[in-house]
């Protein structure tokens, strides 16, 4: 008789059930991370030995010790409640009562016009394509590097993003400017697809085991990338040596040398870029639902940010500083020269012969002033003064009260 085979470790559990759900293999490789790093935080026990207070006893030692972001903090939070939830199986509601940290709200880091133009002046040939399509579509850095030759449509003039962030497909404009310049790098990326066939490498990473349903899919010119690595490199997933695509950090490391090269000091990445494009789209009138849809946002209150961006600077609002013009110790030579708000109009000249007011006499005061036109009334202090009189009736009326009343009238 066969022995039945040992169960698969924790980290081989883990792995199967996040490609079941066709997770990314990038969260594939966080989770495997966070979940060593608790492992071995507690000395090798087993997750399902370990209770509430080990898990907060681990976010607490992120938060304190190694002083992680707070999306960091939440990455590690995500990956415990999976393991407990879907690979260990095991109920677990304290683990909804743990604390998530919330970051604070931030204004995106957004470049000028001629901060744009300068720092994609400033890459290197290899890289300066990549860097127009982040600015000139608003994808994002991983969205971009897995371009694929089928998605960019030059017909239409649109580009395809597939399986962008949350799974979702949308469609973006192909700049006109860009047309040609792409035309160019797909031709070079079909040199380097001859000669991966050439060569029999295998081909290129589909998506869902679609290779499984198509074998020729990952052969096929329509699936290779269009911005291809220059070297062969091990598929993260085991399936060998084959063709990646242009990796993210490549890029990363290439543009922070070109803001560097173009003199600028802010704390930039390619993601600003994708800012850019968002900001300068609403400085250029596009309504906000627009932006919303070429960016991919499923709220639009993520898009918003952008429009708080619109407000800073630019002369949206007039400082008081600049009112002090003219006063001591205030304003510019430049701003005094400026009018000063709701100034009044200046007076009219007056007719030849009659002096400014400031050398004109004021005629002498004469006794008893005159009197205006009209009935003439004594002041209030010769008036006689007028008595009020108020009569209360009785209740009930007297006879005296009776009697008063009959003489009265």
């Amino acid at each position: 008789m066969f022995s039945a085979p040992p169960p698969p470790r924790l980290l081989d559990q883990l792995r199967q059930e996040i490609r079941y759900l066709h997770y990314s293999i990038r969260t594939e490789q966080a989770y495997v991370h966070w979940v060593r790093a608790f492992v071995r935080f507690h000395g090798l026990r087993h997750p399902a030995e370990l209770g509430h207070n080990a898990v907060e006893a681990f976010l607490t030692w992120l938060a304190t010790e190694q002083q992680v972001s707070v999306s960091t903090h939440k990455q590690a939070l995500s990956a415990l409640l999976f393991l407990y939830q879907k690979v260990l199986r095991l109920s677990v509601p304290w683990l909804n009562d743990i604390a998530r940290p919330q970051r604070a709200p931030r204004l995106p880091v957004v470049l000028s016009h001629d901060e744009v133009a300068r720092v994609l002046a400033a890459l290197p040939d290899g890289h300066r394509l990549f860097g127009q399509l982040l600015y000139g579509t608003g994808m994002r850095l991983i969205e971009a590097s897995r371009l694929r030759v089928k998605d960019i449509e030059f017909e239409r003039r649109a580009i395809i993003v597939r399986e962008g962030k949350g799974a979702k497909d949308r469609v973006v404009m192909l700049p006109a400017s860009l047309e040609q310049p792409l035309r160019q790098q797909l031709a070079a990326a079909h040199a380097i697809w001859s000669e991966d066939r050439a060569a029999g490498v295998p081909g290129v990473q589909v998506p869902n085991a679609l290779d499984r349903k198509y074998p020729r899919a990952p052969l096929s010119w329509a699936w290779f990338w269009v911005f291809p690595q220059a070297t062969l490199s091990d598929d993260p997933r085991g399936a060998g040596r084959r063709r990646h695509h242009l990796h993210e950090q490549a890029f990363q490391r290439a543009f922070k040398r070109a803001l560097q090269a173009a003199g600028i000091h802010k704390p930039a990445s390619p993601h600003t870029l994708r800012h850019s494009f968002a900001t300068h789209l609403l400085l250029s009138g596009y309504d906000i639902r627009t932006v919303q849809e070429l960016l991919g946002h499923s709220d639009v209150s993520t898009t918003m940010v952008y429009t708080h961006v619109l407000k800073l600077g630019g002369g949206a609002v007039r400082s008081p500083v600049d009112n002090l013009a003219g006063l001591v110790g205030g304003g510019s030579p430049a701003a005094a020269t400026m009018p000063a708000p709701h100034q009044a109009p200046a007076a009219a000249p007056m007719p030849p012969g009659i002096p400014p007011a400031a050398e004109r006499k004021a005629p002498p005061p004469t006794w008893p002033p005159a009197m205006p036109p009209g009935p003439r009334r004594r002041p209030p202090q010769a008036r006689e003064p007028v008595a009020a009189y108020t009569v209360r009736p009785c209740c009930p009326p007297t006879p005296n009260c009776t009697a008063a009343a009959a003489s009265a009238s």
